[in-house]
């Protein structure tokens, strides 16, 4: 793991995202304190949101009619003199 200051981060941002980007966690830090630890984004799976949504329950039958209304509420109404406007 490679520490370095945040104006060394923000001078070679670039260079310190391709160090990320190989797999590097770097430490930066402000008048030697750390401030942040950043390392490689997490690749999300499928497995990953079947395991985030095992423990909630399954929608009501009333959801689809809720998803519906929802939407229905979101598009403008027909003949609408702004729809379309500038």
């Amino acid at each position: 793991m490679r520490t370095m200051t945040a104006t060394e981060a923000a001078r070679n941002f670039s260079g310190l995202l391709d160090a990320i980007e190989c797999g590097e966690t770097v430490i930066i830090t402000r008048h030697n304190d750390p401030v942040a630890e950043i390392g490689p984004a997490r690749r999300r799976t499928g497995a990953d949101l079947r395991t985030a949504l095992a423990d909630i329950p399954a929608p009501d039958e009333r959801f689809e009619d809720d998803i519906a209304a929802a939407v229905a509420s979101l598009e403008p109404e027909r003949g609408d003199p702004k729809v379309g406007a500038p």
